[in-house]
């Protein structure tokens, strides 16, 4: 028979026994979890993990559209002095093209103009010196939306315009300072599965001057997850992430100090071998810094896949070790106006410059 008084001190030492056997499973747990490898993120405090992302979505039906309003995070003053605001944007196809309006096929038509308004409505909203879009169709569409933007109050002057592959589908830069030089990548093509292919959308590559410092631009739209009968999606998208690459290293080669803004629609997160082969080697002096900027309520998402009901990060600006000192990532931000919606499936990335 076991005496009460003793059973007290047996349970005492069982929890105590047991207490530190979780305590060291936890820390076990722990030690097995981490890693050396390239951080989440490039400053303090990571973002929430990043959902697959999702094909284009060309022919879903257009979203709804509504009014643009202020943020509730409002736009931060321009930079003071010698600094510049850029906005990374994927505008969602401002071209001709079969689409759905309120449910219905329209063949050849434009992208409607109540979308139109709603994203020159957000860039009016935000300010930016230097604009990086997505999915434009011909030069004319892009001259389009600088006519709209003006009109708004918005004057960028200067224009550079490319493409690849695509016929459809093109990046344009727009800016209220000089662009003082254009390029061109050496390679633009790359041997997949015995075939040859060329990079989707090219590889936008413009030099802006802005209060006597230069910004070199490369901007791409890669790969979507859409799948095509040719090849693996994934793997042209790898590829041309290579060619990207590949771009950004000849020209630190030649310049280790050259104040590259790296951008755009990657279609990948950020664990993926697309991203990483982007951004590099994270102790090489040619790795690229992943602005992590989130939204007014802390989410860090860009995209939303409506068909899927799925948010990710998938749009991105990237900045050679150069410039990250002049990136504010305090007040950079991802802009989140209601109503955003109504202008694009993506969300707009601004990255202030000091």
């Amino acid at each position: 028979m076991v005496r009460r008084h003793h059973i007290q001190p047996m349970l005492l030492h069982s929890r105590r026994l047991a207490a530190g056997c979780l305590a060291a499973f936890s820390l076990l747990l722990a030690a097995c979890d981490s890693s050396t490898e390239t951080p989440d993120w490039d400053t303090p405090g990571s973002g929430p993990a990043a959902i697959d992302e999702v094909p284009e979505t060309a022919a879903a039906p257009d979203l709804k559209a509504s009014a643009v309003t202020p943020s509730a995070k409002p736009p931060t003053a321009k930079p003071a002095g010698n600094g510049m605001r850029f906005v990374a944007y994927n505008v969602l196809n401002w071209l001709t093209m079969d689409r759905y309006i309120d449910r219905e096929l329209h063949r050849s038509t434009p992208k409607p103009v109540k979308d139109k308004a709603a994203v020159i409505a957000l860039m009016k909203a935000h300010s930016p010196d230097v604009l990086g879009l997505c999915e434009i169709g011909t030069a004319a569409d892009l001259e389009e939306i600088r006519e709209q933007l003006k009109a708004a109050g918005l004057n960028f002057p200067h224009s550079h315009y490319t493409g690849g592959s695509d016929s459809v589908r093109r990046l344009g830069l727009l800016s209220r300072f000089p662009i003082t030089a254009t390029s061109k990548p050496a390679r633009t093509e790359f041997q997949l599965n015995g075939r040859m292919f060329g990079i989707n959308r090219g590889i936008l590559d413009a030099t802006v001057t802005a209060h006597g410092k230069s910004y070199r631009f490369l901007g791409v739209h890669l790969k979507s997850k859409r799948p095509v009968p040719d090849a693996d999606e994934e793997q042209i998208r790898v590829h041309e992430a290579r060619l990207l690459r590949r771009h950004v290293d000849s020209i630190l080669a030649g310049d280790p100090n050259a104040r590259l803004i790296v951008y755009g629609d990657f279609n990948d997160t950020r664990p993926t071998p697309t991203v990483k082969t982007i951004t590099g080697s994270y102790n090489s002096p040619g790795y690229l810094t992943a602005l992590p900027a989130k939204d007014s309520k802390g989410h860090a998402w860009t995209h939303h896949w409506v068909p899927h009901d799925i948010y990710s990060r998938i749009d991105f600006i990237t900045v050679s070790q150069a410039l990250r000192s002049e990136l504010d990532f305090q007040n950079s931000y991802i802009i989140d106006d209601p109503g955003w919606d109504a202008a694009s499936d993506h969300r707009p990335i601004l990255a202030i410059f000091r």
